[in-house]
C-alpha cells in the first residue's frame, strides 16, 4: 500500500499569507505612484497651472538653427532675432541683453548676447554697436528659415539658448528686465552644462 497523505501543516499558512501580502504591498508602494503619474500625464488630472517662468516655452526640440541662425556658441545665449529692420524694439531687446548678462554677475561668463538680423543694422547703430557693445556677436538671420518656423513672430524677439542651441525661452519686446534675469539665473541655477 501507499503511504498515506499526511495532512497539510496548519502553522505554516498563516505565515505564507503574510508574505505574499507583504510582496503585494511592495509591488503597490512601488508601482502605484508610477502609474499614478502615468494617469496624471495621459488624463491631465492635478496638472499644476501655475509656472515659474516668465518667457514663452520652447519645448519642442528647435534649435537655432531652426530659427534661421547659424552660430556655434558653447555658453548660454541671450538672443535678439530681429526678422525686419533693427527698430527701436530691437535696439531695446539688444540694450536689455547686455544689461541681463552684466546682471549675472559671477556667472556673467556662462553666458553671452548676440543680434540675428535678417537686414543689415543703419550705420549709426552700427557704430554704437561697436563702440559700446564690443561683446555682442552678431549674426545674419535667414529669413527664408525663420518665417517658414510656425513658432518665430515676425517682430523682435529676444530668445534665451542653451549651450547645446536649443531655444528654451521666448520674450518679445515687452518683456520686464527683471523677470527675465529671475528666469536665466534660474536655468542657470538648475543647468550643469555651460
Amino acid at each position: 500500500m501507499g503511504a498515506a497523505m499526511s495532512p497539510p501543516n496548519t502553522s505554516e499558512l498563516p505565515g505564507r499569507r503574510k508574505g505574499r501580502w507583504q510582496l503585494i504591498l511592495i509591488l503597490l508602494m512601488v508601482i502605484g505612484p508610477m502609474a499614478l503619474a502615468t494617469f496624471m500625464y495621459k488624463l491631465q488630472f492635478w496638472v499644476p497651472d501655475g509656472r515659474s517662468y516668465h518667457g514663452e516655452l520652447i519645448g519642442n526640440g528647435q534649435t537655432r538653427g531652426d530659427i534661421g541662425v547659424q552660430a556655434d556658441e558653447q555658453r548660454w545665449q541671450l538672443l535678439v532675432t530681429a526678422p525686419a529692420a533693427c527698430a527701436a524694439d530691437c535696439k531695446q531687446l539688444v540694450y536689455l541683453a547686455r544689461q541681463l548678462q552684466i546682471g549675472l554677475g559671477r556667472d556673467a561668463s556662462r553666458a553671452s548676447h548676440a543680434l540675428a538680423s535678417a537686414q543689415p543694422v543703419s550705420s549709426d547703430y552700427d557704430a554704437k554697436l561697436k563702440a559700446e557693445y564690443p561683446q555682442l556677436q552678431r549674426y545674419p538671420l535667414d529669413l527664408p528659415a525663420f518665417t517658414k518656423n510656425a513658432g518665430a513672430p515676425g517682430d523682435a524677439q529676444l530668445w534665451i539658448v542653451d549651450p547645446h542651441g536649443n531655444l528654451v525661452l521666448r520674450y518679445d519686446a515687452t518683456v520686464k528686465g527683471k523677470d527675465l534675469l529671475n528666469d536665466l539665473r534660474h536655468l542657470l541655477k538648475l543647468s550643469n552644462i555651460g
